[in-house]
Order: C-alpha cells, then structure tokens, then sequence
C-alpha cells in the first residue's frame, strides 16, 4: 500500500500545528520546514478546514491552528478520509477495471481485509501520540530550526 502525496502533506501539516499549538501558523512556515510547495499546502489546508481537523484565519494576521484538540484526532480517520477515494487497485475502481477475475478473484478480498487492518491500526494513533514527548521532532517543528532545514517524509 502506498500514501498519496495528499494524505502525506496532511500529516506533516497537522503535526506542525500541534508542536505549534498556542498561535496562528503560515502556509508558508509550514511549506519550508516540511519541504512542500505552498500550492500543494493550499489544497490540503482547505481539506483539512472543511473536514474540522484546523481552523483557519484569513487575512494578514491570519494562519491556521488545529480545529480540535491533537488527542482528538485520529490518524485513521485522517487517513480514511483522505485515501478512501484511491482504489488499492484496478479491481477496486468502478470506473476504470477492466479485469476480467473481478468476480471469482480471491486476491480482492484478502486485499480489502489488508487495507482495513492497516487503518485499524492507525485508529490506535492519534496527533498526540505523534507528537507528544517528541522533542527530535519539536526541533524540527519550530520556527528558528525550520528556516534553515527541511524535514523529510512523515
């Protein structure tokens, strides 16, 4: 199974409010540490906003901060949210399959089962458990550190 680029940025987002809860964070704070351009980061903000996970300002004191408490948030759902469009495979997609197995495949199923076990696991995660006590990645999330480094892959 593989993260879409989306689901991705989302988590670095919301990890980045979290370690800097307490103020309004950029757009553009979050593109530089979290090594993302801003048009990506726009689309996802906007995503994140409508579903609740952040609040955001307009204008030009404004930013986003999360929309709910980190132990609130549950990276299943986030994940589910934001991956439930993208078929594992043709066989998951009911526009584009064309395998003629579709209805005596077996594989299907197993890997249906394989998708919901993994984001069972990931309803055992919540933001807080990301970044709570997580000082190696405090570093990386707050404004000096960041203007200067990039952080890789969530």
């Amino acid at each position: 199974m593989r993260i879409t680029k989306r689901t991705n940025i989302a988590i670095r987002v919301l990890m980045f409010c979290a370690v800097n809860r307490g103020r309004l964070v950029t757009k553009s704070e979050i593109a530089r540490c979290c090594n993302t351009s801003e048009n990506h980061l726009a689309q996802v903000i906007n995503q994140l906003g409508q579903m609740g996970y952040l609040h955001t300002q307009r204008g030009r004191n404004g930013g986003m901060q999360l929309g709910r408490a980190a132990g609130e948030i549950v990276i299943g759902d986030v994940f589910r949210a934001l991956e439930s469009h993208v078929p594992l495979t043709e066989c998951f997609a009911d526009v584009d399959n064309t395998c003629p197995l579709v209805d005596a495949c077996r594989l299907r199923l197993a890997i249906q089962d394989a998708a919901e076990a993994f984001y069972e696991r990931l309803d055992a995660v919540t933001l807080d458990t990301l970044v709570c006590d997580n000082d190696p990645l405090r570093v990386l999330m707050t404004p000096g550190p960041c203007s200067g480094r990039k952080m890789g892959v969530a």
